[in-house]
């Protein structure tokens, strides 16, 4: 007699998927990202919809034109295009906060996994070194750096970095405390398993989600801090285009022309924005408890 076989197959869905599942519930964190997938494309593809030369170059015969059919957000005091240096000005403030937020994001792994996961006086050193640094205002420390370094896009990621690290550090050493306490951290220390080993295929991944959330909501605050050091001319200097540096140049033509400074600052507001609201929707996401819902 033949036997009936049941063929099991796995309904569950993926983690990943039952994560995008909840997120796509937050109407409002979906239409972020939506948003802010046309800034980074608009970004990566400003070069195909306006050449570079021709918003660095001056055209005094358009200075300080309304926004038009021919021109979006109008031209600025120098008679540059100023939808086009919105644009390719977003490739420098997305780049810097997306690549700051993860050198930040590594040196706080590294500190912060290393003072939760070993304790005792490693811990009390590394965290000793951080309360130091965080007892210097946040901006000060940056500025401080930037001033010894001198004004540039280097210059302004290092400080923007090392004045980012001490929060970062802050933040994984707790999340990292409540994963050593596991049972299975016991466990695999008991087999022999390497400190280095538990630490990065073990701790950081079971950690790995209130971590990206907080790097998420990070990136807005470094575009803000990028904009605001351009914006006192303390980060990437004119004819480049950056938003905080637009933001200044358009300080003295405000009341005649207030394009000049509308629309480089709804870039910045609209783009920290959808970062924070992307963070909120993970946020919610990654909660265990909505999934019960």
């Amino acid at each position: 007699m033949k036997k009936n076989r049941k063929i099991v197959t796995n309904t569950e869905p993926s983690q990943f998927k039952e994560v995008w599942r909840l997120f796509c519930k937050n109407k409002v964190s979906v239409i972020a990202l939506i948003f802010l997938i046309i800034i980074i494309l608009l970004a990566v593809f400003a070069d195909v919809i306006v050449d570079y030369e021709t918003i660095i170059t001056p055209n005094p015969q358009e200075r300080l034109l309304g926004p038009s059919a021919e021109h979006w957000f109008g031209t600025d005091h120098m008679g540059r295009d100023l939808f086009g240096r919105v644009i390719h000005g977003a490739r420098y403030s997305l780049m810097f906060g997306v690549v700051c937020t993860s050198l930040s994001l590594f040196g706080g792994c590294i500190l912060g996994a290393t003072a939760a996961y070993f304790g005792g006086k490693i811990d009390t050193w590394i965290m000793r070194v951080i309360d130091a640094l965080m007892c210097i205002p946040y901006m000060l420390l940056a500025l401080s750096l930037v001033a010894a370094m001198g004004s540039g896009m280097k210059s302004m990621t290092i400080a923007i970095v090392v004045a980012s690290v001490p929060s970062f550090t802050r933040m994984i050493r707790a999340v990292v405390l409540t994963v050593v306490r596991q049972d299975y951290i016991e466990a695999a220390k008991s087999c022999g398993v390497t400190d280095r080993e538990i630490i990065f295929h073990h701790v950081i991944p079971n950690a790995i989600g209130p971590i990206v959330v907080n790097a998420m909501m990070n990136v807005a605050g470094l575009i803000m801090s990028a904009a605001g050091l351009s914006f006192i001319g303390m980060g990437i200097q004119p004819p480049t285009p950056e938003w905080g540096n637009m933001l200044s140049e358009a300080t003295s033509w405000m009341r005649q022309s207030p394009h000049m400074i509308i629309f480089p600052g709804l870039a910045i507001v609209l783009t920290a924005l959808c970062f924070n609201l992307l963070g909120d929707g993970l946020t919610e996401a990654l909660d265990p408890r909505q999934a019960e819902r």
